[in-house]
């Protein structure tokens, strides 16, 4: 049976308000908030239920400082209070990515809705995997694409020079009906 929240509209508008967050206060984010978000990763599901995946929760500011030094577009991750590195199997690369990125955006929500936020920090190519996998002792045959970075938002406006183009495509552009390019009849 499932559940039916009392509250799911309001559930509904929050998930629809995540939004990559890069810039955070220094607060750390408490434990008891760390056990919870660590708890919905646990629970999220995988393909074949493998569950493929380790999590390095990484809180040195010098830790986050070199991490952050793996590529231009993510050193603002040496200003956040925490990340947590998703570290997989690497048994099978094609469901093992869809599995990280249903953690990642699990992840995302749970920030959102504990009243944190988060950002994905993407590792870049091979070697600059391999080192991310060399700073955490993470050995050489597991996957490491990637942390979710997560603090309490100064904002989410997106700070670089490059910045994404804020908001959505209206729906009629995305969505069609029993075929594609069929508009609601």
């Amino acid at each position: 049976m499932m559940a039916t929240l009392a509250n799911a509209r309001e559930m509904v508008e929050e998930m629809r308000q995540v939004r990559q967050a890069r810039l955070f206060r220094p607060d750390s984010v408490p434990q008891d908030v760390l056990a919870q978000l660590l708890e919905i990763a646990r629970w999220t599901g995988s393909s074949r239920n493998s569950q493929p995946w380790h999590f390095v929760v990484v809180t040195n500011k010098e830790h986050l400082r070199q991490l952050s030094q793996l590529r231009t577009p993510i050193t603002w991750v040496a200003d956040a209070p925490l990340a947590i590195v998703i570290v997989l199997d690497g048994a099978s690369e094609l469901s093992e990515a869809y599995d990280e990125g249903r953690v990642t955006e699990r992840l995302l929500i749970g920030a959102r809705i504990l009243g944190l936020g988060g950002g994905t920090a993407w590792f870049g190519d091979a070697a600059q995997q391999q080192q991310a996998k060399e700073m955490l002792g993470i050995p050489t045959e597991r996957t490491a694409h990637s942390a979710v970075v997560i603090g309490y938002p100064t904002t989410l406006k997106d700070h670089r020079p490059n910045a994404n183009v804020p908001g959505r495509k209206p729906l009629p552009e995305i969505v069609s009906y029993a075929r594609f390019g069929a508009s609601k009849a």
